[in-house]
């Protein structure tokens, strides 16, 4: 597995560089859980308002994946209820920030902590119990033996049990968009569970506050990043979490459309310079 080269981390340096609304909480965070002392494989987990889900989810997460040792990063996202304290009782690592800002910008927080632990390789699964936690040795093993740098899961690909047929067509959908975007067949753009090399996360843009997953795929495409679909299973909603935060179909399909369109606006000029220098 190709790995970034280790560079020193000083604490009051970089928590500087963080949203200050992050900063007080990612102190925290390292106070408790020092820097350079986790494990090669960090599971990320962004959690808003999710106190009936997320200890089963962080439960299951396997201790280890693909021959890597992993630890459980749960950012919470402002939430109102007990989610932090389930998960840091399913023995998460908790990083509690009081401010919702979205789960673009808590996952982009989650990548940070994991870089500082010492990651090597970051997954992320959503809060809401839809995927498959045991799983996630499928998506990182093609990281871990050198093929592949992003692997995203698909539930094309794999098993879909939901029953919303709008979001299926959507899914296909933008996956035609992202396919012709970045030049490469992609049938799933929104899977929840999903793995990268460490140092990705530092060498692409991440700016979207909340509809993250097609910026990070584009973003890692546009910079010459490896990309990857395994099979995956996506559970029925219904079975597992009351209903979704993210708004109606029609609103979520805009909103996904516009972060897709803007991060490739924003990226296929400046990696296409850089790659000609």
């Amino acid at each position: 597995m190709m790995s970034a080269v280790a560079q020193p981390f000083v604490a009051e340096v970089e928590l500087a560089r963080l949203h200050p609304e992050e900063q007080s909480a990612a102190a925290a965070f390292l106070a408790a859980y020092p820097p350079g002392a986790g494990s090669p494989l960090a599971v990320v987990i962004a959690a808003f308002n999710e106190e009936p889900t997320v200890a089963e989810v962080v439960a299951e997460v396997p201790k280890e994946a693909a021959g890597l040792a992993s630890e459980v990063i749960v950012v919470v996202d402002g939430a109102r209820d007990a989610t932090a304290t389930q998960a840091l009782s399913a023995g998460a690592l908790v990083c509690d920030v009081p401010v919702n800002r979205g789960q673009g910008a808590a996952l982009r927080l989650g990548y940070w902590l994991a870089r500082a632990r010492g990651a090597e390789v970051i997954a992320t699964l959503d809060a809401d119990g839809q995927y498959e936690p045991l799983e996630l040795g499928r998506v990182i093993e093609p990281i871990v033996s050198g093929r592949a740098d992003f692997v995203t899961g698909s539930r094309r690909l794999g098993a879909e049990l939901t029953t919303d047929a709008i979001r299926h067509a959507g899914v296909i959908l933008f996956g035609a968009l992202i396919s012709v975007l970045i030049r490469q067949r992609i049938t799933d753009p929104a899977c929840g569970v999903r793995a990268m090399r460490a140092d990705l996360t530092a060498a692409v843009t991440l700016e979207q506050p909340q509809y993250q997953a097609s910026e990070l795929m584009i973003s890692a495409a546009l910079a010459g990043f490896r990309v990857a679909e395994v099979p995956t299973t996506m559970r029925d909603r219904g079975a597992h979490a009351t209903k979704t935060k993210k708004g109606g179909n029609f609103g979520y399909g805009l909103r996904f459309a516009r972060a897709a369109i803007t991060t490739w606006n924003r990226d296929r000029t400046r990696f296409r310079r850089r790659s000609q220098t």
